[in-house]
């Protein structure tokens, strides 16, 4: 091809338009033209979206998927994410189309780390246990309705719903279980003139218990999901406080000891041009031995300014870069 596009400059080098069919004929005429028969058309492979969000297990170790609907993560949260990265040593953090962060090659027996993280800025981490973890009456369009409503509003705000189960009761005595239980409240029995709603918590968020605390009654349809937020956060709250432990193991520095000033080496700064000399470093340019204190210099001069010896004064060595 080179050889063709070089014997007709005119037509093929560096020229605005190219005759493409030509090219190739000129090419195909020539006795050393080796073409192999066009191979048929690969068939397209089927579109699948990857997963992007929750903890997926691949081969001994977790992938972690972060999804934000407005791509915005919290700086607090991303310092804790490397906070805990370094303590882990994973080494890399991805981003996806898919407004979402990656986190590869996390250890199982870590997993509790990235819980704490996630729990602590209440990150959601399964979209779609907001419309799978909720229990509604069969048959019933309006508990249907409500449940749709308050998923959706749910979604808008990024509510974290992970380990909590809801349930919805529109009839006194029909079944169902949840850590959280919205039950409407009967407007002929209670004198109501709206409908209103009273929010219910098992006594410590577990769905197999029907040990419930009232947490509010009489909430009207337009703040009902307002007062779920609340208690998913006080539920997460709870959960903070049992993993104190793992927050200061992993995502507080520990304090770092600085040296005593008295155990510093002295070092002496020219007042004139800030020029440093420190005894541990000498002075090469003015043939001074590393190691030589200050004080037994005879006729010393800045290196840079020609200063004398006593236009130098002491400062503490944590003020000074290393030399």
């Amino acid at each position: 091809m080179e050889q063709v596009i070089f014997a007709h400059k005119e037509l093929f080098y560096d020229q605005p338009v190219l005759d493409g069919l030509r090219l190739l004929s000129l090419i195909t005429t020539r006795p050393t033209a080796a073409l192999a028969p066009p191979a048929p058309d690969l068939p397209p492979p089927a579109f699948t979206l990857p997963y992007y969000e929750g903890f997926n297990l691949y081969g001994t170790k977790l992938w972690l998927g972060i999804y934000r609907r407005d791509e915005r993560f919290p700086v607090a949260f991303l310092k804790d994410v490397c906070q805990v990265c370094l303590k882990t040593r994973i080494g890399g953090l991805y981003s996806t189309p898919w407004k979402s962060l990656i986190v590869k090659g996390i250890e199982m027996a870590d997993r509790n780390l990235w819980d704490t993280v996630l729990c602590k800025h209440r990150l959601n981490v399964r979209y779609a246990a907001n419309e799978l973890n909720w229990q509604v009456e069969d048959l019933c369009d309006y508990g249907l309705t409500l449940k749709n409503d308050l998923v959706r509003q749910f979604n808008e705000e990024d509510v974290r719903t992970y380990h909590l189960c809801f349930a919805i009761k529109t009839k006194p005595k029909t079944g169902g279980f949840g850590s959280i239980v919205i039950r409407a409240q009967q407007p002929e029995a209670l004198g109501l003139r709206e409908e209103q709603f009273e929010i219910l918590r098992t006594r410590d968020f577990n769905p197999n218990s029907k040990d419930f605390v009232s947490f509010r009654k009489k909430v009207n349809r337009e703040s009902l999901s307002w007062y779920l937020i609340q208690l998913c956060n006080q539920f997460y709250e709870l959960q903070s406080e049992t993993a104190q432990v793992l927050n200061s193991l992993y995502l507080e520095e520990p304090p770092v000891a600085e040296p005593p000033l008295a155990s510093l080496p002295a070092i002496y700064q020219c007042q004139n041009c800030l020029t440093v000399y420190d005894e541990t470093y000498g002075d090469e340019a003015s043939q001074v031995a590393p190691g030589t204190p200050f004080a037994t210099l005879v006729g010393y001069r800045c290196p840079t300014c020609e200063a004398p010896q006593n236009e130098f004064v002491a400062v503490p060595s944590v003020l000074t870069p290393a030399l």
